[in-house]
């Protein structure tokens, strides 16, 4: 790494005091709390699992009219993943790219543009995208891996429940409750890629509360671009936190973080941290008011290119009742304010550099029961930004449960990508301003089934079409001299995306999925735009995925994930299939080593970026231990 990175207040130091705890603790400790047997769980209750992110309101995985798949915590586990990324490569409807080590575009259905900027992502309830350009900042995201509980990622509009930017999906970050993670927690890893350690010590609070305090940290080692020169990408990356909750009740949580990341463009120091509190209130007839509020502040810097610190205070309120026993509504408001201070320079600019902005919002979703196997569910959100006013997101669901085991779906949706600072106040010698940049739309079609075919296999798969009227393009001004943002592609995309899960013996399970992507865009009569039709259109054509979990006696785990990922057209990324293997020794009840291999397939490749600013991944090796007394 070089030096000015090591120079950012995150001195090597700190992950070395974690080291020296974690590596002895885990070498003298009695051994971690192994991981339930895959034949605890049968598929049949894997299906039952309640997610919450589909109709915003506890349910049932099969009975969710939506295309999701969900994470488990078990499934981060055996992955051997140490970030959130690598966590997120576990769902086969999400396109996972990485440009380096620290920059990631994720996303669903297409539209990845280098930014990604139409998947909404939550954690507990907390929007993580930066308005600065609708995108999320992974290199800044360094989780408490051992603390998610599971991660629902929702393909397709979401927005009448999650607003705007959830376009092509919702990624939803769930973190166990602090009464799950009573006691300590040790672990620590290292590669010839990275290293880091993680610890965690829980505890019980008065009136029936349970805590836990955290802290993890995380250095990874520089790659080398596709022409063989050094990407400085390396990082050194820190964040501690506490939670705590009553009961189901309420919920209150703190976090600070604090990075060095290297650039080619120059080193990128971030900082940050954010206080969320969440609240429920139970009343008759099964009716439930839930409030969440927080409070989050970024400080952000590309060295020689741009400078900013944000202040952001979200509050979301929801109420679910059903006034009928055929009826569930859920209806519920929310408030944003934002404020931004943006130093510019030469490379890049904002006008105003500082700036206050404010979003709010209105749904109501009705879930009607028109039979005992037949459901209605409509819904209509009113969500009111900075730069185009007052959107309205429609949604009309129908679902059918055609048998035991057997459900199937169909929905017609509307949702937007609102403007962001980029595409209106952005500004450099050759970019200009435009106050008449639009919110992207989509008006999006899907069919879907979901079934338990047998005790062993579960099986989901969706169909969609999605139109977009007025995409974002670059276009020149009036006057010849300067280039805009404007909404000058249209076009189309449709597709189908598959997986399943097949419990081939007590002790040996399979997952597998795939993604089909067809797009067709061009300039909308009249514009004549610069950067060309690839810039929206950058996308693999397909997908595919397949884990092996098993379970080698009560002492012994192996498993291999093999991913395909089609070619990426305009930047001429050759399509590529990498195999990460890992094998996991539960040396006592309380302490595992794992040794997890990355890319062992093939040589050195690049998966997303232009050509000469791309890193390229070779294979990579890891020892995690883990100790939880």
């Amino acid at each position: 790494m070089r030096a000015v990175t090591k120079k950012k207040n995150l001195p090597l130091a700190c992950g070395a005091c974690i080291l020296a705890v974690a590596l002895p603790c885990a070498a003298t400790a009695a051994a971690s709390a192994s991981a339930a047997d895959l034949t605890d769980l049968t598929l049949e209750q894997l299906a039952d699992i309640v997610v919450t992110s589909a109709s915003r309101h506890p349910e049932k995985l099969i009975e969710a009219p939506a295309s999701i798949f969900v994470i488990t915590a078990e499934d981060i586990r055996r992955s051997g993943a140490t970030n959130i990324v690598q966590a997120l490569r576990l769902a086969p409807n999400l396109f996972v790219g990485l440009g380096d080590a620290n920059q990631a575009v994720v996303g669903a259905r297409g539209q990845y543009a280098g930014t990604s900027n139409k998947m909404l992502v939550l954690v507990d309830g907390r929007t993580i995208y930066t308005p600065l350009f609708s995108g999320v900042f992974w290199d800044a995201q360094l989780f408490m891996i051992e603390d998610i509980e599971r991660i629902e990622v929702i393909s397709g509009p979401a927005a009448t429940l999650w607003g705007s930017n959830g376009v092509n999906g919702v990624i939803s970050i769930s973190t166990k409750s602090a009464a799950a993670t009573r006691g300590s927690l040790v672990a620590a890893y290292g590669g010839n890629d990275e290293r880091g350690a993680a610890v965690r010590q829980g505890g019980d609070l008065a009136g029936e509360g349970a805590y836990r305090i955290y802290a993890r940290y995380r250095d990874s080692r520089e790659d080398k671009l596709d022409t063989g020169a050094p990407a400085h990408d390396a990082s050194e990356r820190m964040t501690a936190g506490f939670r705590a909750d009553w009961s189901d009740r309420a919920m209150l949580n703190a976090e600070v973080y604090k990075g060095g990341i290297d650039n080619l463009a120059g080193d990128r120091p971030v900082s940050g941290g954010h206080l969320l509190g969440r609240w429920s209130e139970p009343f008759a007839n099964d009716s439930v008011l839930r409030v969440t509020t927080y409070y989050d502040r970024t400080e952000r810097e590309h060295i020689g290119s741009f400078q900013e610190r944000l202040d952001l205070f979200d509050a979301d309120m929801q109420y679910e009742t059903r006034p009928l026993p055929e009826h569930t509504v859920v209806a519920g408001a929310g408030y944003r304010y934002a404020r931004d201070d943006i130093v510019n320079t030469p490379v890049i600019a904002f006008a105003p550099e500082r700036g206050s902005f404010q979003w709010a919002n209105v749904f109501l979703q009705d879930e009607w029961k028109l039979t005992r196997t037949v459901e209605l569910t409509s819904g209509l959100k009113a969500e009111r930004n900075p730069y185009t006013g007052t959107e309205w997101l429609p949604n009309l669901r129908l679902s059918w449960s055609l048998s035991a085991g057997h459900f199937a779906w169909a929905a017609l949706s509307r949702a937007v990508r609102a403007p962001s600072r980029i595409d209106r106040d952005a500004f450099s010698a050759v970019l200009r301003t435009n106050d008449t940049f639009k919110s992207e739309v989509a008006n999006v079609a899907e069919l879907g089934y979901r079934a338990q075919l047998s005790p062993t296999l579960n099986f989901s798969a969706t169909a969609f079409y999605q139109r977009y009227p007025n995409l974002r393009s670059e276009e020149l001004t009036p006057d010849g001299r300067g280039v805009i943002f404007a909404n000058g592609f249209e076009g189309r995309s449709h597709g189908f995306e598959s997986w399943a899960t097949w419990l081939a013996t007590p002790r040996w399970k399979l997952t597998g999925g795939f993604t089909l992507l067809s797009e067709r865009f061009q300039l909308r009569p009249g514009f004549t735009d610069l950067g060309g039709v690839g810039q929206i259109s950058n996308d693999p054509r397909h997908t595919a995925l397949i884990r092996s979990s098993w379970d080698l006696g009560r002492e012994w785990e192996a498993d291999i994930t093999v991913r395909n990922v089609g070619r990426i057209p305009n930047y001429n990324v050759p399509a590529h299939t990498a195999m990460d293997a890992r094998v996991a020794w539960r040396v006592r009840r309380d302490l595992e080593v794992a040794l997890t291999a990355a890319d062992i397939s093939n040589g050195p490749y690049a998966e997303f970026g232009p050509p000469g600013a791309r890193a390229v991944f070779d294979r990579a090796y890891l020892v995690q231990v883990r100790w939880q007394p």
